[in-house]
């Protein structure tokens, strides 16, 4: 277990970091929230790398447990921290590095313990074979790590994960640095799998006449910019024609919202995102169905 950090006084911010063959980023990860927490809880899910020799070089905690989804590892961990109503938790991969401005902006929320607020958004800032990608759809990117344990949860989805809490929210200055320090065959792969996640979480919700939404983020025009992004993604993106909203998707992103300021690396990574997992998760859909009328016909 780490050492409680002066800067916290007697407010306790836990950093709980998933792991999984993370040996090229967990340490760099790690020393960016040193800071502000007061205990890392390291969750790895049975790397064969020197992941775990790392964090335990530092002195943390780590606790090794099967992966099966996103929303299911995450919740575990949190449930596992035993932690108590008033503390903080910070959720945070292992690729993902808290800026200099954002640490500043965390050691004062927890540090001045606004009772007005039940978490933080933060803005995050991907990279892709090394550079940041500044331009295109996936900017700004809010997300919400930062909250009270008693507060907050993750939503049980397959993909597109994020963190509920009841309460008031406020935005923090500073990026999340999302690294993402892997090569093209394993971002490809990673990709794949997300697509069937995808892809199963869609066809799902197309198929359910009621869908429970009391542990879901609100998709809502009116709330944070993560539930105004559900609600365009709900009513208008899963609305447009399969196969064809790729190339939407694309001159939006690439065009548009000026992906091509990115230069060579952006042109790669919109490609990518548009005609490899987009393009992918609508044609996985098309299976499901075609698979489903399959099995009617048997039946019939």
């Amino acid at each position: 277990m780490g050492q409680s950090s002066s800067n916290t006084k007697d407010v306790q911010l836990v950093t709980i970091i998933l792991t999984y063959n993370s040996e090229a980023s967990v340490a760099q990860v790690i020393q960016s929230c040193k800071d502000f927490t007061s205990r890392y809880l390291v969750v790895d899910s049975f790397s064969s790398d020197q992941t775990i020799s790392i964090v335990e070089s530092f002195g943390y905690e780590v606790v090794q447990h099967k992966f099966e989804n996103y929303s299911k590892q995450r919740n575990w961990a949190q449930e596992y921290a035993n932690l108590k109503p008033d503390d903080w938790v910070l959720h945070v991969d292992s690729d993902e590095v808290v800026s200099a401005e954002l640490a500043q902006s965390i050691h004062q929320a927890v540090s001045t313990d606004d009772k007005r607020y039940s978490g933080y958004l933060m803005q995050r800032l991907s990279y892709f074979l090394g550079k940041p990608i500044r331009f295109g759809h996936i900017n700004p990117s809010w997300h919400l790590r930062l909250f009270k344990a008693s507060k907050g949860f993750c939503e049980d989805r397959l993909y597109d994960q994020h963190y509920v809490v009841v309460g008031e929210t406020k935005k923090l200055q500073g990026l999340l640095l999302d690294l993402q320090l892997i090569t093209l065959e394993q971002w490809t792969a990673s990709h794949n799998r997300w697509s069937s996640a995808e892809a199963q979480e869609i066809y799902s919700q197309l198929n359910q006449s009621k869908i429970d939404t009391s542990r879901s983020l609100p998709a809502s025009l009116k709330g944070d910019p993560r539930m105004q992004k559900r609600w365009l993604k709900n009513n208008i993106w899963y609305r447009s024609p399969v196969l064809l909203r790729s190339f939407i998707y694309f001159t939006y992103s690439y065009f548009i919202r000026l992906g091509f300021l990115d230069g060579k690396v952006g042109l790669i990574y919109h490609v990518l995102q548009s005609f490899w997992f987009r393009f992918l998760v609508d044609s996985k859909i098309i299976e499901m169905q075609i698979s489903a009328r399959k099995r009617l016909e048997t039946k019939n």
